[in-house]
C-alpha cells in the first residue's frame, strides 16, 4: 500500500512546548505575472515524541491525523542539527564572572 502522505523539510524555530516543535518551512515560487522569485514561509506545529530536538535543527515532517487543534504533522527524522548559541546567556555569564 503506497504512502501518500505529504512530507516537508524545515527548520525548528521553537521547542518550548512539551512534545511539540514549531517548524518553519520556506519555499520559493515565481510570481505568475512578473516572473520574480518570491520566498514564502509557513510555520507548522509538529509532534516530537522524544522531546529532544533542539532549535535550529533541520527536520523532515510528515502529515498525520489531527493530534490537537493545530497539530497535524509528526517529525519523521532529523536531517541536521545546528548548535544555536544563546548570546544573551553568554553575555550574562561573562558579566557575572567579571563582577
Amino acid at each position: 500500500m503506497p504512502n501518500n502522505r505529504r512530507r516537508l523539510v524545515g527548520r525548528v524555530v521553537s521547542d518550548k512546548m512539551q512534545k511539540t516543535v514549531v517548524v518553519l518551512v520556506e519555499s520559493t515560487i515565481q510570481h505568475r505575472l512578473y516572473g520574480k522569485t518570491i520566498k514564502r514561509a509557513r510555520k507548522f506545529l509538529a509532534h516530537d515524541e522524544s522531546d529532544a530536538i533542539p532549535v535550529g535543527a533541520t527536520v523532515q515532517i510528515v502529515e498525520s491525523r489531527p493530534l490537537s487543534k493545530r497539530k497535524r504533522w509528526v517529525v519523521e527524522k532529523v536531517l541536521a542539527q545546528e548548535a544555536v548559541v544563546d548570546v544573551d546567556a553568554d553575555l550574562q555569564a561573562q558579566e557575572a564572572g567579571q563582577e
